[in-house]
Order: structure tokens, then sequence, then C-alpha cells
């Protein structure tokens, strides 16, 4: 079975699994958008996701995002880049010329420097703003970035008072677990707090709890290891 193949393979398996649980759930799947997380991959692999029809791809580090998003743009290849990780303010200007949406916002120092930054390094005919999902650390664990849920509103004041950002949902990342079905509760929490601030967009759910967070409710989930496989080379 050649690379190509598998990662078509594995991404059509990721896909009825998300069309199962949205059966479960009473749920279109063309209500969830897949992101193929590929962080640590080549850019290789950004060329078979591609060809398989992922277009929504998503890295959490600027350090490999940058150069990974320029190098596809001068090999032709145009995926949707969704930054997923915690964005220091200081790498803000090297990350938003690349990206489609910001899963990670999370402080209104970060939105006072996207606010700062954008118009002057949006692609000309870009959107002047920036879609975006507030993080929130709904577990609160001292190791995981996000907002307090008790800070929550006075993060979406800052953000939905700024031009720069389409403030379109919340983002958590739950505990690593062994059982899926200990992260509902996370899910579950986030999605009250989006309902109880008028938000539609949940991006939650991951390789290991992504089939959970649609039956919770995800618009979007970041999936890597069960369409990439592990780190090639």
């Amino acid at each position: 079975m050649t690379s190509t193949t598998a990662v078509a393979s594995r991404l059509e398996a990721v896909r009825a699994r998300i069309a199962e649980a949205c059966a479960r759930a009473g749920r279109d799947p063309a209500g969830v958008t897949l992101v193929g997380v590929t962080k640590i991959h080549p850019l290789e692999v950004v060329r078979e996701a591609l060809d398989a029809g992922l277009v929504d791809l998503g890295e959490n580090r600027a350090q490999e995002l940058v150069p990974k998003a320029e190098a596809a743009a001068a090999a032709g290849l145009g995926p949707r880049w969704h930054f997923i990780g915690h964005l220091q303010r200081n790498k803000a200007r090297d990350v938003l010329p690349h990206v489609h949406a910001l899963h990670s916002l999370d402080s209104p120092a970060l939105v006072a420097e996207i606010e700062r930054r954008l118009p002057a390094l949006a692609p000309a005919g870009a959107p002047s703003r920036l879609r975006c999902y507030l993080e929130v650390n709904v577990s609160g664990e001292a190791q995981k970035h996000g907002v307090a849920p008790a800070d929550l509103a006075a993060l979406l004041r800052a953000a939905a008072a700024s031009p720069a950002l389409d403030v379109v949902g919340l983002m958590a990342v739950a505990p690593l677990v062994d059982d899926p079905e200990r992260a509902r509760p996370v899910f579950r929490e986030l999605r009250a707090l989006a309902g109880a601030h008028g938000l539609a967009g949940l991006s939650m759910g991951m390789t290991d709890d992504f089939e959970v967070a649609v039956e919770e409710g995800a618009t979007i989930v970041r999936v890597g290891r069960a369409i990439f496989g592990e780190r090639r080379g």
C-alpha cells in the first residue's frame, strides 16, 4: 500500500467514524469540519492530504506552520491553515498571514496584538477579520492554556469589540485519558458555555476522543495521528 493510499484510506475511515457519531447524535455530518493536524509531518503529507480531498489542515507551533505554509504556497498547494496551538504574542506577526482560523485566542493581550498586526499583514484581497475560537481551560489543568470559564465573558467582550476578529466559537482540549467517555463532561461543559454566550462553533475533539466530541456537538474536530499515522523518517 502506498503512503498516499494509506492517508486516503485512514481519512475515509475517520470520516466514516464522524458520520457514525453524527448518526448516534441525530446530526448531519456536513455540520462537522475535519481539520487534519500535520504537525511533525513533512510537506509531502500536505500534498497527500489535499489529493485525498482534505482541505483544512492544522498546526500548533509557529516555527513549524510558517515554513510549511510558505513551502506549500511555493509548491502551488492551497490548504486552509488552522493554528490550533498556543500563540505567543511575539509570533503573531509570523503566523497571521498564513491562517484561515485561530483556535487558541486566550487573552485580551493577544486580542490587542492581533488588532495591531493584522491590517498590515493580511494578504491582498484577504478578509480583514480573522476567524477565531476562544480557548477555554474547562478542566482547569495547570499545564493547559486557555481562559478559565469564569473569565470567558471578559475575554469575549474584548474579542467581540475588536474589528480584527470574527469570534465564531469556543475551543477546548480535553484531558488525556484512557477512556474517551471521561472526556465527555469537558465537551458538554464547553457546549453549555458556548450556548450561554450565543456562540455556535465548537472546536473540540482529537484522535483519541473525537467521536465523543461529535456526539456532544463539535463543529470542528482536530485529528492528526488517526489520519497521518506516526511521524515518518
